[in-house]
This record gives structure tokens, C-alpha cells and sequence, in this order.
């Protein structure tokens, strides 16, 4: 699909909820088609921000495991590293 251009499709929707659309587009001044494309961009927006607000919040709980105290041996592998770190960076320059 071309960006910009209109796609014609075909849905299937409650008689009742056309109605409540075809009465929203008509207060709002816009076509049923326009009203429906506005809808379902907001629509897909919300589902973009629900999204990000799960990504969030997994990233805080990950946050919260991380920064409690490590066990004994994480600590001794960390001060492996960062001494062999030191060393390498002392070579080095």
C-alpha cells in the first residue's frame, strides 16, 4: 500500500453500533470512513502506549531483582573481572 493512499474494506459491525458511529461523525462533521480511520489510529496509539507502559514496568521489576545484594559468588567473579580490567587498561597505557 502506497503511504497516503485510502484502502476500501468491507467490515462486519453491530446495527446499534453503527448507529452510535454514523450519529458521532455526523456531530463531529467528518465521513463514517474518516471517523472510523480516526478511531482506529487512536485506537492503535493506545495500543502503542499500553505497550510501552508493560515494557516499563518489566524493565522496573528487572531493575528491582538486579539491584539487590549478589550472592557471594557473583561477588567474587565481579572483582575477578574488574581487577583483570585494571590490569589490562594498566598494559595498555
Amino acid at each position: 500500500m502506497i503511504p497516503g493512499s485510502n484502502m476500501k474494506t468491507a467490515i462486519s459491525i453491530d446495527d446499534r453500533l453503527l448507529q452510535e458511529a454514523d450519529e458521532t461523525a455526523r456531530l463531529m462533521g467528518l465521513s463514517r470512513s474518516r471517523l472510523f480511520s480516526v478511531a482506529v489510529g487512536d485506537f492503535l496509539k493506545v495500543g502503542d502506549f499500553l505497550k510501552r507502559q508493560r515494557e516499563e514496568q518489566m524493565l522496573h521489576r528487572l531493575n528491582e531483582v538486579y539491584a539487590n545484594a549478589m550472592q557471594p559468588a557473583e561477588k567474587r567473579l565481579l572483582k575477578g573481572i574488574k581487577a583483570r580490567v585494571r590490569r589490562t587498561v594498566k598494559e595498555r597505557w
